[in-house]
């Protein structure tokens, strides 16, 4: 790593020459610095916010889970049968699938020699459980805190390694070159938290920016992450699958998912008027037939938590859709309330499955707080950690965004389709297509560090950027960034506000429930915004106020082609499919208690064997279009000539 100070366009900035600049420090980003490492490659940076301001150190569920390969008794599995679970979800291609499922195993037998303690019985066998869309026993967990507990324990080793973090950066602008045969990462400009910028020269660029938290009003991604897909999309990079994000009920005060046990324990729904305190009522009763049918339907959101199209009509996901009526239709507020039950309740009018699941679970008190202190006390410690009492007060509740699916377009080792040396990693990595397995994610994070790395010290250890290209890039990108920041001087609008608006236009147009019309208004509007705030800038006050809106310039960005994709997927017929529900009225009914304009669109099931592939451009211009999913990988191996193809290095090719 070199350092020196250099003048751009009349301005004093150090510069940071290294060979691979990690941006981000969630699971994913600290595993990527380990294996870079672990591969010969001494000449790593890790910049970032902050190493506690990611997705992965700030979040959890009710027991949050890590996606493996079977590794329990005699539960038979194989790479390719854990591939084909992906595969099957629809949207995904075959071979990152296997790629995924390959490395499950060695990625999660990492954490474990690193130290997070994933449960195994006497035999040392380790312990599993279903999760959703797994047809075996694969998941498992530590607990609420997983991915926090696997942040733990990468940073742990970072520090061991020595290897360099520079915390309190905020990467504003991706820096790439032209070179024969495509466009390459060439590295970085970021801004400090005392307003000054910093540039980086670097061989590859590891982007583990996380997933768009940044980009809905209803989010339960924590507040302190917003995440930096757009930064890539505005230098080129393209993205697959955006459209295909994960939604459910989560606490809006303290952002957490009210998954697991916050359901099985059925608190009662209540809506009451925007002053949260007049007008109580339990909404959910005026669409079933009885309050048996009612809490059983409860009950199965703590399996069924993800906000699933398949589960409208008749399932639990019906809930996830009169919630969001009261709240954005009827413009109420919703709470859970486990202070008491819901009225008409009774344990032998529940489901033969929810009594089973209560009985074993020794949870038949009296009250939904009482089952739940039963079944999962550290729930309410949660909550009251964060000044929520759910034993005195109701927990207020949204739908909201909490995963992307889709995300940048890698390859096989996790390198950017068309920006060479780029490698997106962690959520921000578009590796998945219409359903997951839950916990899916975070071994996919881990895999594609050990991808990235092990492709970087096989192909690109070497030096190869060219240095007169790279100050020409670094003079054009501080030249547009300081223009930004003096614009944002005379701008009538702040970046809070504007914020706010292409927050709201998300959770209206491209959240769980879309609509060709409402994204006909919104997309206008998007590109408008866009060009406002890159013609205006945003109104700031102080450094930390300089970093939020140079931030909004990628985010706002960032949802227009969002919106881009969501419309091109919606007109091509996709229909209904995944967490998102397609309003038409010619099409199904959600309930019969709802209006006409409750109609929705059934999955065109021909879509599940195709990749949307996205690409924009600064100029307000996007391109999406749908190609044909690559399938698994089939064939016999044979260990002498595989071997010998190792050896050569054939595999990198």
């Amino acid at each position: 790593m070199h350092e020196e100070i250099v003048t751009v366009s009349g301005i004093d900035l150090p510069l940071t020459r290294v060979h691979t600049l990690v941006i981000g420090s969630g699971a994913a980003g600290l595993n990527a610095a380990v294996q870079l490492r672990a591969n010969g490659i001494d000449d790593v940076l890790i910049v970032t916010e902050g190493l506690r301001m990611g997705t992965s150190i700030n979040t959890g569920s009710d027991k949050q889970t890590y996606y493996k390969l079977a590794l329990y008794g005699d539960d038979a599995d194989s790479p390719l049968a854990m591939a084909e679970t992906y595969y099957s979800g629809g949207g995904m291609h075959g071979d990152l699938a296997l790629v995924e499922a390959g490395l499950s195993t060695r990625a999660f037998m990492h954490l474990v020699n690193l130290g997070v303690p994933f449960p195994r019985d006497r035999y040392g066998q380790f312990i599993g459980y279903k999760t959703d869309h797994d047809p075996r026993q694969r998941a498992t967990s530590v607990g609420p805190y997983t991915s926090r507990d696997m942040c733990r324990a990468l940073a742990a080793r970072v520090n061991e390694l020595g290897i360099n973090v520079r915390e309190g950066e905020n990467v504003v602008l991706l820096l790439t070159v032209d070179e024969i045969g495509g466009r390459r990462a060439a590295g970085a400009v970021a801004v400090r938290q005392d307003g000054s910028l910093v540039a980086y020269a670097a061989e590859n660029v590891i982007l583990a920016v996380g997933g768009p938290g940044g980009l809905y009003r209803s989010s339960v991604y924590p507040e302190v992450h917003t995440g930096g897909i757009g930064l890539a999309l505005l230098a080129g990079a393209g993205a697959q699958n955006l459209p295909e994000s994960q939604f459910g009920l989560a606490s809006t005060k303290f952002r957490w998912n009210v998954s697991g046990s916050f359901m099985q324990v059925m608190p009662r729904f209540v809506s009451m008027e925007a002053d949260g305190v007049s007008g109580e009522r339990e909404f959910l009763r005026d669409y079933f037939d009885s309050a048996d049918e009612m809490c059983s339907r409860v009950f199965l959101k703590g399996y069924q938590w993800p906000f699933d199209v398949r589960k409208v009509a008749g399932g639990s996901s019906l809930i996830d859709i009169l919630v969001y009526v009261e709240c954005e239709v009827k413009h109420r507020r919703v709470f859970l309330d486990f202070r008491r039950d819901a009225g008409g309740f009774s344990f032998e009018g529940l489901s033969g499955e929810a009594q089973e699941y209560l009985r074993k679970s020794g949870a038949l008190q009296e009250t939904p707080f009482a089952r739940l202190a039963r079944m999962n006390p550290s729930a309410i410690q949660l909550y009251r950690d964060h000044g929520i009492d759910i034993e005195s007060e109701p927990l207020e509740i949204a739908v909201c965004a909490q995963h992307n699916n889709g995300g940048l377009a890698g390859n096989v080792w996790w390198e950017s389709t068309n920006v060479k040396h780029l490698f997106p990693v962690g959520e921000v990595n578009g590796s998945h297509g219409v359903y997951r397995p839950g916990g899916s994610a975070l071994n996919a994070g881990q895999v594609g560090g050990f991808r990235a790395a092990e492709y970087v010290a096989n192909r690109y250890a070497k030096w190869t950027l060219d240095k007169g290209a790279f100050n020409s890039a670094l003079a054009r990108g501080v030249a547009d960034v300081a223009a930004f920041r003096k614009r944002c001087g005379g701008a009538a609008r702040s970046w809070r506000e504007e914020r706010d608006e292409f927050q709201a236009r998300m959770s209206r147009a491209g959240a769980h429930v879309r609509s060709l019309d409402v994204l006909d208004e919104a997309l206008p509007q998007a590109w408008a915004q866009w060009r406002r705030i890159e013609t205006q800038g945003c109104a700031y006050a102080g450094n930390a106020g300089l970093a939020e809106a140079m931030r909004n310039r990628h985010l706002c960005f960032a949802h227009a082609v969002y919106l881009e994709a969501i419309r091109f997927a919606l007109a091509s017929g996709v229909g209904s499919r995944g967490s998102s529900l397609v309003l038409n009225r010619a099409g199904l009914p959600v309930h019969d208690a709802l209006g006409e304009e409750w109609r929705f669109a059934p999955e065109d099931v021909a879509f599940r064997d195709r990749v949307l592939e996205t690409a924009a451009s600064p100029d307000g211009s996007a391109h999406s279009e749908w190609t044909p999913r690559r399938p698994l990988p089939h064939g016999e191996a044979w260990f002498e000539t595989d071997w010998a193809r190792f050896r050569r290095g054939e595999v990198y090719d």
